[in-house]
C-alpha cells in the first residue's frame, strides 16, 4: 500500500479505513471479504468423528471483521452466507446450502461484528489485544455453532462439544497466533 494511497490513521479506524473513502471501495471490500472467506473455506481438512472440518474459513471471517470493521465485516459475512445458501459452492469443501455446520457460519457473522468493534477501539494494533479479540471471536463462533450442530445433527450438547469444539481448539490457537502477528505488523507498516 503506497503512502499516497492511504490517508493518515486516526483513532477509531480499522485498516480498511486507510483506503480513500468511496461507495465503490466499500462494495469492493465487502465482496472481497466474502470471496476471501469462501476461498479460505476450501482449505478444509476432515476431522475423524465429526461432520465439521478444520478450515481457513474462521480465520478469514475474523480477519475480515477486524480489517473491515463491524459494518463492512458483517456485510461481507452476510453476503458469504446468503450466496452459499443460494447455491454458490463456497462453504467448506465446495458445499452450499444448509448443513449441520451452518451455525458456525451464523456465528462468524456475529463474531465479525464483535472483532470489528474491538478493532475500532484499537485491539488490532497490539499483539496482546489482538489475541483477546481473536479469542472472543472464536468464542462467539462456537457459542452459535455448537448448539446449532447439536440441534441440526440431533445429538446431545456433550456430543456436540466433543464433535464441534474440542478437536478445533489447537487450530484456533494457531490462527489467533497468526492474527496476533499479522494485524499489528500491518499497522506498523502503515505507520499508524
Amino acid at each position: 500500500m503506497s503512502t499516497a494511497a492511504v490517508t493518515a490513521a486516526r483513532p477509531g479506524q480499522v485498516l480498511a479505513d486507510l483506503l480513500p473513502a468511496s461507495r465503490v471501495r466499500d462494495i469492493a471490500l465487502v465482496l472481497g471479504g466474502a470471496a476471501l472467506t469462501g476461498l479460505a473455506a476450501q482449505i478444509a481438512v476432515p476431522v475423524p468423528g465429526t461432520p465439521v472440518p478444520v478450515t481457513g474459513q474462521t480465520f478469514a471471517a475474523l480477519l475480515v471483521g477486524t480489517t473491515l470493521g463491524t459494518r463492512r465485516g458483517v456485510s461481507a459475512l452476510a453476503v458469504y452466507a446468503l450466496a452459499g445458501l443460494a447455491g454458490v459452492p463456497w462453504f467448506a469443501d465446495g458445499a452450499s446450502g444448509l448443513s449441520v455446520s451452518f451455525g458456525y457460519i451464523l456465528g462468524m457473522i456475529l463474531a465479525s461484528a464483535a472483532v470489528g468493534a474491538l478493532a475500532r477501539r484499537g485491539a488490532d494494533r497490539s499483539m496482546l489485544r489482538m489475541a483477546g479479540a481473536m479469542l472472543l471471536g472464536e468464542a462467539v463462533i462456537y457459542a452459535v455453532g455448537v448448539p446449532y450442530l447439536a440441534y441440526a445433527a440431533d445429538i446431545s450438547a456433550s456430543a456436540a462439544i466433543a464433535a464441534g469444539l474440542t478437536p478445533f481448539l489447537i487450530g484456533d490457537a494457531l490462527k489467533a497466533l497468526l492474527a496476533m502477528g499479522l494485524l499489528p505488523t500491518a499497522w506498523k507498516l502503515v505507520k499508524r
